[in-house]
């Protein structure tokens, strides 16, 4: 499937750098390329040339690179052309591009295109974004592992296998007056219950892979002077919040990005929660509670030399019920005797730390993964997305609901058909068109 019209966009960030390349891909491919360098070019073979325009002056000079269809990105003639990264001479060159017939591409549009040519399944163009939205190294990787086919690949061995039940069924509802019965001579039973089994296993890995993705968002709140922002800069690592003895110093909330053994997280740090009589503190506590409505997790901070038990900690009635929630007990350097210092968490919601010296912080740390539901592989896992998890968690019960009614021919056969649908819609087999321009308009353009 290739659109007829020829798209161009800027394929490097906006700003200045040494390199710029300008992008086209299309039909009108070899005449633009003929039109703006003035010579043909051999398929795959970086060439230096200088960009002119209408009336041959030089545009600009540097590499250009022919990829013929179906050998490149998008699966249609491609040429790139790689000059001085200045935002004017991309964008001269860009314009001498539109004026030979290319259009401006829209984003996502040549990922788009490789997509619908078969070069990338969805999940694998996804990932392309992942790749280059990716906040850590071992985000980075994840993307990586999705852009090469690792969970397509997974994918597509369940659909076999959901083939290969679904015409069992279906040659058992056309023959059934044969003495054998198909189903129970291939075990379809036991094939079921195996991919089912299969499908929660990938559902698992999926769940630590959106993790990675999207990380989480990880609150800081509890009253003023109790060490939110002391807590915010120690587990930075940089003086990000200004720290004072003055109560509701913090007023907007203030955000960092961090990765704790690679997962990545956002942690915001807020006005201190209290009836508030300064107007503008007031505004400042009422965006406090905006962001823990929005969090993924809560670190309750509590003054320890004041509440030294859990049983005391009194958390606001504001606080939604199913926010998961960390107490940390802050300031135990001023306790005697002080609590003891643990390598982990002493349990999934408690933690003793001192954001003055450091003690305690590794707890913390572990027990931010562990309630955020991170939990580590080897080899580690591959990008993926809530619409990902979705559709397993929709193939998952379509292959229970086959499992009840195993008697009943014609409602098995739907729920197999019913699951290889919702699986299909990970690489893009059964994708509507609204999912697909969802998807793409949320690259960046030249991508």
């Amino acid at each position: 499937m290739r659109p007829a019209d020829t798209i161009a966009a800027i394929a490097t960030a906006p700003g200045r750098a040494g390199i710029g390349v300008v992008r086209v891909s299309g039909p009108a491919v070899s005449a633009v390329a003929a039109a703006i360098l003035g010579r043909t070019l051999q398929p795959r073979v970086a060439t230096l040339c200088d960009f002119i325009d209408t009336e041959s002056r030089i545009l600009d000079s540097g590499i250009a690179i022919f990829y013929s269809a179906p050998r490149s990105y998008t699966g249609e003639d491609v040429l790139e052309l790689q000059g001085h990264g200045g935002l004017a001479v991309m964008q001269l060159v860009l314009r001498r591009c539109l004026e030979l017939g290319a259009r401006p591409a829209r984003p996502g549009e040549f990922t788009q295109r490789a997509f619908l040519n078969d070069k990338l399944d969805l999940a694998q163009a996804e990932s392309v974004a992942d790749l280059i939205d990716a906040s850590s190294e071992a985000a980075a990787r994840s993307a990586m592992r999705s852009l090469a086919g690792e969970f397509s690949e997974r994918v597509a061995k369940l659909n076999r296998a959901l083939v290969e039940l679904r015409s069992l069924v279906e040659a058992t509802l056309d023959f059934p007056e044969e003495e054998i019965n198909f189903l129970e001579r291939s075990g379809a039973q036991q094939k079921l219950e195996h991919l089912r089994d299969d499908v929660r296993v990938l559902l698992a890995e999926a769940e630590q892979g959106k993790i990675l993705r999207d990380g989480a968002k990880v609150v800081l709140m509890g009253q003023p002077n109790v060490g939110k922002s002391s807590l915010m800069n120690r587990l930075t690592g940089e003086e990000v919040a200004i720290v004072t003895e003055i109560p509701g110093t913090t007023r907007d909330p203030l955000r960092y990005e961090l990765a704790i053994e690679g997962v990545p997280v956002h942690v915001i740090d807020t006005a201190g929660l209290r009836v508030a009589t300064d107007a503008v503190e007031k505004i400042g506590i009422e965006r406090a509670w905006r962001e823990i409505q929005q969090a993924d997790l809560a670190l309750l901070v509590v003054d320890a030399t004041a509440v030294t038990s859990e049983a005391h900690v009194q958390i606001p009635a504001e606080v939604p019920s199913d926010l998961k929630k960390i107490i940390v007990f802050n300031k135990i350097d001023l306790l005697e005797p002080a609590p003891p210092s643990d390598s982990k968490p002493r349990s999934g919601d408690i933690v003793w730390v001192s954001a003055k010296t450091g003690k305690g912080m590794n707890s913390l740390r572990a027990a931010i993964l562990s309630s955020i539901g991170w939990k580590p592989t080897h080899e580690g896992p591959f990008s993926a997305r809530e619409r990902h998890l979705q559709a397993l968690r929709e193939t998952e019960i379509s292959l229970n609901r086959a499992l009840n009614v195993l008697g009943t021919l014609e409602l098995m056969a739907e729920e197999l058909r019913l699951a290889q649908q919702a699986i299909g819609t990970i690489s893009g087999k059964f994708s509507a068109d609204d999912l697909l321009g969802e998807i793409f308009s949320r690259f960046c353009i030249g991508k």
